[in-house]
């Protein structure tokens, strides 16, 4: 046991009698880094049960105000000051202006999450697993002050890197592609620290799909050209033209999530070759009857269509990470990223019109998508386990 502990952590592992204690964490602003998590979890409980795990939203442990400004502020800048949203990315992003923004955020965390570091220091985990940069900063720290002596895994959730991402002390970083490995590396973290395992998708997305019978149990027509939009949820995008532009052209099957007003707006259209639908808990069936996808390009979204070997049309694609997403597909030599509904249909045509190019661009997606990337963190926390917890 590190002499350097507190006498409470030292108590805290003799009392698990060599058992393993994994903390996962997430912040639920997004739904993706609640996804990863929720896959990494559902793993261990899977396939290694002999591990204590236990999965957190790391802002039920922040303040009232922290937390509405992750989440409903989030969102508002999002929907409705989208160039502030813009702002606020350079400035924690570009080189010479993280010099002074980094140190404010870091105080800013710090204060607020102590609850967070509390938590933390008290479980004493041998591993934190990360799928949002705010726990990683936090145990870090916690690990750099010798207040906890936990392995910190870093799950990044974007093919692009935030320098929010970067905290020393971080043990393992994973990391959905080579590309997002040399961002690492450009940024002073060590190769022998990053994994290339990917963005961590639900097992729903893994299973083997028979398109003749799910299309018959969805009611569609099975050899006509397929198109899935996902709007995401926030409801971004101008959805109306796009369908409007496409109906004629391909059978549209469009996801509204919880959007109830552009539910009924489509349905009171009544277009041919239209299904259109709510909230759903079969999107991987939906892919996996669809030769093409319309959606913004979130982290976890992508790694999802990957997994799906479904090829993308990107749109209404938020500042920062979102677009870093879309550009490294774009350097695969994947998707297409459009600027307006008649960039998506041309897009669609394209795609529709020539099935070679639609299976160049799925023989490049089975050379880089990484589905397993849940089981294979779960390896990693495994093969590091010796002494742990001891």
């Amino acid at each position: 046991m590190n002499p350097a502990l507190p006498k409470n952590i030292e108590k805290l592992h003799e009392s698990r009698k060599g058992g393993v204690k994994v903390i996962i964490t997430y912040a639920s602003a997004g739904a993706g880094h609640f996804k990863a998590a929720e896959a990494i979890y559902d793993c261990f409980k899977k396939q290694h049960k002999e591990i204590d795990v236990e999965i957190v939203d790391i802002l039920k442990k922040t303040n009232v105000l922290f937390r509405l400004s992750y989440t409903l502020g989030y969102s508002f800048l999002i929907n409705h000051a989208v160039f502030l949203w813009r702002l606020a990315f350079l400035a924690t992003y570009v080189g010479f202006l993280r010099r002074f923004t980094r140190p404010i955020a870091l105080v800013i965390n710090r204060l607020n999450a102590k609850s967070l570091s509390w938590f933390l220091e008290q479980e004493s985990p041998d591993f934190v697993i990360s799928t949002h940069f705010l726990p990683s900063e936090i145990s870090a720290r916690l690990k750099k002050t010798g207040k906890i002596n936990s392995k910190i895994i870093s799950v990044v959730t974007d093919f692009g890197i935030h320098p929010f991402w970067i905290s020393r002390g971080t043990d393992i970083y994973i990391v959905a592609s080579d590309y997002t490995k040399e961002q690492l590396i450009k940024e002073g973290i060590e190769e022998d620290g990053i994994k290339v395992l990917g963005i961590p998708v639900h097992s729903k997305f893994l299973g083997q799909f028979e398109k003749a019978s799910l299309c018959k149990k969805l009611g569609i027509v099975p050899d006509r050209f397929t198109v899935l939009l996902v709007i995401g949820s926030f409801g971004i995008g101008p959805i109306e033209e796009i369908v409007g532009l496409l109906h004629r052209e391909a059978q549209v099957l469009v996801i509204c999530a919880k959007n109830r007003n552009l539910f009924k707006k489509l349905k009171n259209k009544k277009y041919p070759n239209l299904t259109v639908l709510g909230f759903v808990e079969n999107v991987q069936e939906l892919m996996a009857v669809s030769d093409v996808i319309i959606t913004k390009p979130g982290g976890m979204t992508v790694s999802e269509l990957l997994a799906m070997e479904l090829v993308p049309i990107f749109i209404s694609a938020i500042p920062g990470q979102e677009t870093a997403n879309a550009e490294v597909m774009k350097n695969y030599g994947i998707g297409i990223t459009a600027d307006n509904p008649g960039d998506v249909r041309d897009a669609v045509i394209g795609l529709r019109n020539n099935p070679d190019k639609l299976e160049v661009m799925r023989e490049k997606i089975r050379m880089i998508k990484r589905p397993f990337a849940a089981e294979e963190i779960c390896n990693v926390v495994c093969s590091n386990s010796i002494g742990a917890g001891s």
